[in-house]
């Protein structure tokens, strides 16, 4: 039902076709079933806090509930009802904004305790004319916390008459003693679909002439709000002298012709960066927002990704019939891989092309980027092409060496009895390395040089940095964790050769086993500047259950040569 206009003045589309009734109010069906089942179970709540974006129908919302709770009916008989009649002086009087006993307050200007007593002072008063008396206060969270605390009480016991409702944008700064005596209704977005269907009823009812895809990219702009996408209407109206076209539409919020975007997404995915170009600079003459432009494409990227995950969403009516014919045509020929790396890059553009000087020229840079990356293999594709053409086994085996070379890392020790028997250098520190003594361990390996190790005697050369109280801690703790009696002796001399030395020169070895392997030179020339990071050893069971230990390499790490 729309508002009825005085003295020939015109009502903007949002005021005028506000919602009088729940069936009018789209997208919110889980607060009107709420509503339904509180009125018929006289289960009403004695205040309410409604959420959500500007121009979801908070405020038209609260009208409605006080409408509901008041409406008296056509014989002035009726009680509370999720149909309000519209035409008692009760419902009038409320959407009108004229009801005395229900007062719409606005917190922004009205935020102090003064304010908040001077409302509260007309709660212990009935209501004249109504049911109930309401009050309506819109951006609550606007009060101080002087107001709220002055609040508290009368909201958690308010007298029967009287009911609360309010409405934010800001839910999390309300104190979470106002949430806790309130019932919460979050409001959604109205997705595409809800506000095309306000569009063509407001358009039937106004005469209008309105393209399709006109109306879908208002809507598309509105994002979720039905007050936004009304406003983008009335707009439009305007500026199409009572008719509502596609081209009107995109040069009014900036919008890029879409059949152009989808041709600029294409060149992108195919890395033709000079038709990139010359498409881009198309666009901006013909008056498209880089920014704009840019969020489309990210808008794209994800459509298409999400078409390719969920096959069937292609047929969800948020998807125009042009979305959907460019979908089915590109969703082969790029994969998850590539729109996810698209995806990062545009996102991160976002915030370049809002700190450029030039935002074209941001743009065009970005959009290089873009499609000279979209086009390269990821790295797995590249590995995978590399094996298929060298036909050859990745595992290489290194054992023919490893025999007679010290290993990287020293076979972890076997848990030992309280009398421990150590009978070499590896087998100390890695039986420290158990009992966790990680100084212990790290200056065994750098900073001494074992020069003769047997049970109960060590002799080394050390570091002039080692800590003065390295052998005083060895000892000991030796003699606690083994229950024998050991000796160090100093050995003068330079130091020589450290356990960590001989570990680095096994893995060294070890790295270059792997690079005599065909499939691992032909990756590293294939990937400019790798490396081989770390091997590891993995055990892998043989079909007669021997157990076998394999260095494998487990990762090349790419680094880009300047």
């Amino acid at each position: 039902m729309a508002e009825e206009k005085t003295d020939n003045q015109y009502v903007v589309l949002a005021r005028k076709y506000r919602p009088q009734n729940f069936e009018d109010l789209l997208g919110q069906d889980a607060l009107v079933q709420t509503l339904t089942n509180a009125i018929k179970n006289n289960r009403l709540h004695h205040a309410y806090i409604l959420t959500g974006i500007r121009g979801v129908g908070k405020t038209t919302t609260a009208r409605l509930i006080a409408k509901a709770l008041n409406c008296t009916g056509l014989d002035g008989k009726g009680g509370p009802t999720i149909h309000p009649c519209g035409v008692c002086e009760n419902c009038k009087a409320i959407a009108a904004g004229r009801h005395i006993d229900v007062l719409e307050l606005d917190a922004a200007s009205r935020t102090g305790v003064d304010d908040m007593r001077e409302i509260l002072d007309g709660v212990r008063y009935k209501p004249t004319n109504a049911r109930y008396k309401i009050y309506i206060i819109d951006e609550v969270h606007m009060l101080s916390k002087s107001a709220f605390n002055a609040l508290l009480k009368t909201l958690e016991e308010p007298p029967s008459h009287v009911k609360f409702i309010f409405a934010t944008t800001e839910i999390r700064k309300v104190p979470v003693t106002v949430l806790s005596r309130c019932q919460r209704f979050d409001l959604q977005r109205l997705g595409i679909e809800d506000l095309l269907k306000l569009f063509h009823k407001i358009a039937e009812a106004e005469n209008l002439k309105a393209d399709e895809e006109a109306l879908h990219m208002i809507a598309k702009a509105a994002d979720g709000s039905a007050r936004d996408g009304l406003s983008l209407l009335d707009q439009a109206i305007s500026l199409g002298a009572g008719t509502v076209k596609a081209d009107i539409v995109k040069n009014m919020i900036g919008l890029a012709d879409v059949t152009q975007t989808f041709d600029l997404f294409e060149n992108l995915i195919n890395g033709d960066t000079k038709q990139v170009i010359i498409t881009l600079q198309e666009q901006y003459r013909n008056g498209a927002d880089p920014l704009s432009l840019l969020k489309d494409l990210i808008s794209l990227t994800h459509l298409i990704a999400k078409v390719k995950l969920v096959p069937s969403f292609i047929n969800d009516s948020s998807v125009s019939e042009a979305e959907k014919e460019f979908c089915a045509k590109v969703k082969d020929k790029i994969s998850i891989a590539i729109l996810s790396k698209i995806w990062q890059m545009m996102m991160k553009g976002i915030s370049e092309l809002q700190l450029a000087p030039i935002q074209i020229d941001a743009l065009e840079m970005i959009l290089i980027r873009v499609a000279y990356s979209a086009s390269l293999p990821t790295p797995y594709e590249v590995l995978e092409d590399v094996k298929k053409n060298s036909n050859l086994n990745i595992t290489p085996n290194l054992s023919r060496r490893s025999q007679d070379q010290t290993p990287t890392q020293p076979a972890p020790a076997e848990k030992k009895t309280s009398s421990q028997t150590l009978n070499t250098i590896e087998e100390m520190v890695s039986f420290l390395e158990q009992k966790k003594y990680p100084l212990l361990v790290y200056s065994l390996k750098h900073d001494v040089c074992i020069t003769e190790f047997q049970q109960g005697l060590i002799k080394m050369t050390i570091a002039p940095a080692l800590h003065p109280e390295f052998i005083q801690n060895l000892v000991k703790t030796l003699r606690e964790t083994t229950s024998q009696t050991w000796e160090v002796e100093i050995v003068k001399g330079p130091l020589g050769e450290t356990i960590a030395d001989k570990e680095a020169a096994a893995l060294a070895e070890q790295q270059r086993d792997v690079l005599e392997y065909p499939l691992v030179r032909a990756i590293m020339a294939e990937f400019k500047g790798a490396k081989i990071e770390s091997l590891i050893r993995r055990v892998q069971q043989s079909e007669d259950d021997e157990a076998e230990d394999q260095p494998t390499t487990d990762m090349i790490e790419e680094e880009e040569t300047e």
